[in-house]
């Protein structure tokens, strides 16, 4: 498997593959495709990453900013993270999430956040953290890593992208 940046020939197969990945989960509104298109149309998909074998694309992560109130600190939200379906339980998602990582440590990010499976993100040292919050999300499911630095106190604000088209 090899884990790269997004190219712009990777569209297309990114789109199904996260159409793909979310659509038996019954908590998404199955419109993950749409805000990734969203962030890259607005210039805020700071870190896209696909993972390929044998020349297909199997999955993807993006990596976005965010907003912390009261803060300047640097930090970036995970999400959406997307695994065929067949290749889910095999290190893709994995793969995905440490080499996005690796990237938020080069661009000197502060932290990371993630709304998701508290279960699957603990493994990559996420945890929830009642000095940030962030609107609307249930504190089980929202959980933050420490990239350098201390933990900040306020409001995450994602990227409009992930609630609706924009301007």
């Amino acid at each position: 498997m090899i884990v790269r940046p997004e190219q712009l020939g990777d569209l297309d197969a990114i789109g199904v593959v996260t159409q793909a990945a979310f659509q038996d989960v019954p908590y998404s509104d199955h419109n993950e495709h749409l805000v990734i298109e969203r962030l890259r149309r607005a210039g805020a998909l700071a870190v896209s990453l696909v993972a390929e074998e044998d020349g297909a694309i199997t999955g993807h992560i993006g990596f976005s900013p965010v907003g912390l109130s009261g803060s300047s600190d640097i930090w970036f939200g995970l999400g959406p993270l997307s695994v065929l379906p067949e290749w889910q339980g095999r290190g893709v998602g994995s793969a995905l999430v440490h080499r996005g990582l690796d990237a938020l440590r080069q661009l000197n990010a502060s932290g990371c956040v993630v709304m998701g499976d508290p279960a699957y993100y603990r493994r990559f040292g996420f945890h929830h953290d009642e000095r940030l919050k962030a609107e609307g999300i249930d504190d089980e499911y929202f959980m933050i890593l420490p990239l350098q630095g201390g933990t900040p106190s306020g409001i995450v604000r994602y990227h409009q992208a992930f609630f609706g088209d924009i301007a």
